[in-house]
């Protein structure tokens, strides 16, 4: 789905992988997810990478599970090991899932998906699997639970900064079929899999959180 390349985090030894932005975007993520998290659940993150906000963020969340998943073997075993390393019991073993195989393969949860994260995937990554990704999370979310997403957005069809618009156009000479999206066009996507307006958060750096709940 995404292009390995694109994601070349630090090796931080025994099996740990460092990506230098989750230390600048983790806490204004967690601030965000604290206030608008349903209550209990277990907490799907799609294309965890290295496994680092998981780490942070789910010791601060001790009455949800937290699923990392990634396609990448070495993110699946970063992840594991960051979980070990901050001793968080209420991470689960990380899944290999591409957000393009349906249905996802969500078995043996130990309580239901109230909220699914896509922290920086969408732009590096094809239209059709922002498109199944809302619809696969609008199927296994039930009423009240979120789907979260962060990263860079256009609004209106137009960018919202000049740096935006350069990473966009660095983002399409990588991969013709990845690019900054359109928020309005999410938000039809999200509409017709049962999700309500979207809340947004403007964050650090030119970026949003977009939070849909589920009708």
């Amino acid at each position: 789905m995404t292009d390995k390349r694109f994601f070349e985090p630090l090796d931080q030894g025994n099996g740990r992988l460092h990506a230098p932005a989750t230390s600048r975007n983790r806490q204004p993520i967690y601030e965000v997810l604290r206030d608008h998290l349903p209550q209990h659940g277990t907490i799907l993150e799609l294309a965890c990478g290295t496994g680092e906000h998981a780490a942070f963020m789910a010791p601060k969340f001790k009455a949800h599970h937290w699923q990392p998943t990634d396609l990448e073997r070495e993110h699946l075993v970063s992840a594991l090991t960051w979980a070990k390393y901050v001793g968080a019991s209420n991470i689960l073993t990380p899944r290999k899932l591409d957000v393009m195989q349906v249905p996802w393969p969500l078995d043996n949860l130990p309580s239901d998906v109230t909220a699914v994260l896509a922290i920086n995937l969408i732009h590096i990554a094809p239209v059709e699997a922002m498109q199944t990704l809302i619809r696969e999370a609008g199927r296994v979310l039930a009423p009240g639970g979120i789907l979260y997403f962060y990263g860079p957005f256009k609004r209106d069809g137009e960018h919202t900064a000049a740096s935006n618009e350069l990473f966009d156009q660095s983002l399409k000479l990588r991969n013709p079929r990845w690019g900054v999206r359109n928020l309005e066009s999410v938000a039809d996507i999200a509409l017709r899999a049962q999700f309500a307006d979207p809340e947004i958060v403007e964050m650090p750096a030119n970026n949003l959180s977009v939070i849909f709940r589920k009708l």
